[in-house]
């Protein structure tokens, strides 16, 4: 294949190969998102024939989670945000402690690193808003009270995995024999970091309410339906990116809190509308690009190491879930679907799997 067009092959093969698998998925009456990764896994770098380029994948990935994330902001309001918090945050805060304790202890076993082991546990402890989203959806739960909770829940979750990127670098240099900090210095990163999310969210809450209402009425009264999307998209996408370069905030969350603050205009459910057709297809190349990174070889040479992983993200992270959400006094319902929510791993993993590899010294492990 002609690979003097990367970004059309990316897209033509990511997209040919979806449909493909996901209608195979589909006649065998499981979820198509299965046949995405599968296309994934066959365009990917671990197996023979047409390999996506790998440098363009992720990023057309990462448009798809901005609008995914932007299209969830645009149905949960603040009031909604707010009226779970009670659950959602120690809930979110507890479960993660729990899931990174498990990895951390398995690490021990595969004889890792603490720096590496904690990691892991981190990289386990999240799971992806994206996948929830899709989840919810096709089982008609996005608008219930389980569905507030779980989307809650996870945007604490990536709001916990912000502060643990600024946190990492620091431990594995203390674990190393690096420049020492101070108490002071530790703290005041962290308290950059804790100010530069709260400038954000303030900055969209306060500001972004007023801005972008009115200049998706001033757009829409041109009467074009083109500028009328580009606004959507220009919102969207500029201030996805603009929390990443002045905030430090992903792009997940970026998107979502624009998707929130346009929640207040009477024009949000046509935001929706018209950005939809582009998140499915995005969306699409997100999983895709999630199957590229699978090698299959690993399921022959580490089983033990991978069933123990699935073991702590399915089960462990499940069981936790359930007892919290039980514990606050929700019913068993509420408790099934938020641990079934959790029992995957999320866009945060693979950043946190990244930054690890980087800290560690040397090839300690595989």
């Amino acid at each position: 294949m002609d690979h003097s067009l990367p970004l059309i092959t990316t897209l033509v093969g990511g997209l040919v190969l979806a449909y493909l698998f996901g209608m195979l998925a589909s006649r065998l009456r499981i979820s198509p998102m299965v046949g995405y990764l599968a296309a994934g896994v066959v365009c990917g770098p671990f197996t023979p024939g047409y390999v996506a380029d790998l440098r363009l994948a992720p990023e057309l990935a990462e448009i798809g989670v901005i609008l995914l994330m932007f299209g969830v902001g645009l149905h949960f309001s603040v009031k909604d945000l707010l009226s779970v918090k009670h659950i959602a945050i120690p809930g979110a805060i507890v479960q993660i402690t729990l899931a990174t304790l498990l990895g951390l202890g398995l690490s021990q076993l595969l004889d890792w690193t603490v720096t590496a082991g904690l990691v892991f546990g981190l990289a386990l402890s999240t799971a992806s808003t994206v996948v929830l989203l899709r989840a919810l959806e096709s089982r008609g739960q996005l608008d219930t009270n389980e569905g507030r909770i779980a989307i809650g829940w996870l945007i604490v979750e990536d709001l916990v995995m912000v502060l643990a990127l600024v946190l990492l670098p620091i431990l594995a240099n203390l674990q190393q024999g690096g420049e020492a900090l101070t108490p002071a210095q530790v703290m005041a990163d962290i308290g950059l970091t804790l100010a530069k999310v709260a400038a954000f969210i303030a900055l969209m809450v306060i500001g972004g309410r007023r801005l972008i209402p009115w200049l998706l009425a001033r757009t829409a009264a041109t009467g074009s339906r083109e500028l009328f999307t580009l606004a959507v998209l220009s919102c969207s996408l500029g201030i996805a990116f603009g929390a990443v370069k002045l905030f430090g905030v992903s792009f997940a969350l970026g998107a979502f809190f624009a998707g929130v603050v346009m929640n207040s205009s009477h024009l949000s459910h046509k935001a929706a509308n018209d950005t939809l057709p582009l998140q499915d297809a995005f969306a699409v190349l997100f999983f895709v690009s999630v199957g590229m990174l699978f090698d299959p070889v690993i399921l022959l040479r580490e089983p033990l190491a991978v069933l123990a992983t699935l073991f702590v993200i399915v089960i462990g992270k499940s069981v936790a879930a359930f007892a919290i959400v039980r514990l606050f006094g929700h019913s068993q319902r509420t408790a099934l679907t938020i641990s079934a929510s959790l029992a995957q791993v999320g866009e945060f993993s693979f950043i946190l799997m990244g930054l690890g590899v980087m800290l560690e010294p040397g090839p300690t492990h595989d």
